[in-house]
């Protein structure tokens, strides 16, 4: 198919890199050492929910600065109604605004309350939580974190165990989250918790939205295989929270999750990180020369980015068309997660004994970019669901085969 702009979109396309160029702050410069997190739209030296408590002053103050200037577009939101802090743009729209930052090297702000919980309050919140929630995302002045997964209960989510007790008005929360992504940087999150341990495991499970300040809520970083600490531990030791902080029913949250999480994006981040990192990888191999066999496995390379595009803007164009994103979402995550795993053992041939260094130098051609994107393709695979989770929806709902 033809992916190319109508006059429209290419006018759009225009607005955004000059709007980039024009608004970006000069003193929002990248860290390359301060890389937290391991998200597909994550531009390389920068981490907005980081960056904006960040003990350097001129990188707080540009990362706010930015959020300011997105958020007087409506474009830390630009897929929300206009009502609630958005710009209302189109799926395409706002595909676009994320390439062209991604191209320009600038990072999005707000990630997961804007794309996740946001539009789950849209739809399932009441009118208060709505009013008193999307404005700070909105306007980048409050950042959240996912509370799903504990241990014993990743990929099998409904089999979590923490306990949520109605005390009066409040809920007292018992138990643990684990892998909560930047939770130690979050202001809230949004937490599954099961309120009737009698029921069945999809049963019995509650929505909840809790203050990271809240008495009895501690969270903890952990330290992954690069030495940064991308997300967290998070214990609830009696932990009160109020009743109207509830999204949707009692025992209903599996239901507000799953819409939750069919909130998924097309993929372009993923995309544009991956082009960026070979683009340069093909540069330093034609200044250092290469085999063939080397230059066929990095052409292979490029063509399954084109197939990454390709796929990101045919979901895009599903959602512009009215579709509901399915086994969509879980084929770009899958192909995704797989092509940065080739990708970066592809750099680790590239540079043989030098790939093994884990700190930018002299010696190492690209400051040990490909030794990080190794280690962090680790993690690409279960990231945001495991390889097997992805496999069995594209099964069951892509292909219609039998469950078991």
């Amino acid at each position: 198919m033809h992916w190319g702009d109508t006059p429209e979109q290419a006018a759009f396309r225009a607005e955004v890199r000059a709007f980039i160029a024009a608004e970006f702050p000069a003193e929002y410069r990248p860290d390359p050492d301060a890389q937290h997190s391991l998200e597909p739209e994550d531009v390389w030296g920068y981490n907005w929910p980081v960056d904006r408590v960040s003990a350097d002053p001129d990188r707080a103050a540009g990362a706010r600065r930015w959020a300011a200037a997105l958020a007087a577009r409506g474009w830390i939101v630009p897929h929300w109604p206009e009502e609630y802090g958005g710009a209302g743009l189109t799926a395409v729209a706002e595909f676009i605004l994320h390439e062209e930052m991604m191209r320009a090297g600038v990072p999005t702000v707000n990630g997961i309350g804007a794309f996740l919980l946001g539009p789950t309050l849209i739809a399932h919140g009441t009118p208060e939580q709505r009013a008193r929630h999307l404005p700070p995302i909105a306007s980048g002045e409050r950042t959240w974190a996912q509370g799903f997964s504990e241990p014993g209960a990743g990929s099998d989510l409904a089999s979590l165990r923490t306990r949520a007790v109605r005390d009066g008005d409040d809920y007292v929360l018992d138990g643990q989250k684990v892998w909560t992504s930047l939770a130690h940087y979050a202001d809230w999150l949004f937490v599954l918790v099961r309120t009737d341990p009698d029921a069945p495991k999809h049963a019995g499970i509650t929505f909840l939205l809790v203050d990271t300040a809240t008495p009895g809520v501690t969270i903890r970083p952990i330290t992954d295989i690069r030495g940064d600490t991308p997300f967290a531990e998070v214990f609830f030791d009696g932990a009160r929270v109020p009743v109207r902080n509830r999204v949707g029913a009692e025992n209903r949250g599996w239901y507000v999750a799953m819409d939750a999480l069919s909130f998924e994006r097309a993929g372009i981040g993923a995309t544009v990180k991956l082009e960026r990192a070979l683009t340069r990888l093909v540069e330093q191999v034609r200044a250092d020369g290469g085999s063939a066999v080397l230059r066929h496995e990095i052409a292979r390379r490029y063509i399954e980015l084109r197939v990454l595009y390709n796929l990101a803007r045919y979901t895009v164009s599903r959602q512009a068309h009215g579709g509901v994103l399915g086994y969509e979402a879980s084929v770009n995550q899958l192909f995704g997660a797989e092509l940065a795993q080739r990708l970066a053992r592809t750099g680790t041939k590239a540079f043989g004994e030098l790939a093994q260094l884990t700190a930018p130098g002299e010696r190492h051609p690209l400051a040990a970019e490909f030794t990080r994107l190794r280690f962090d393709a680790v993690a690409a695979t279960f990231l945001g669901g495991t390889t097997e989770i992805q496999r069995n929806v594209i099964a069951t709902r892509g292909l219609n085969l039998p469950r078991k």
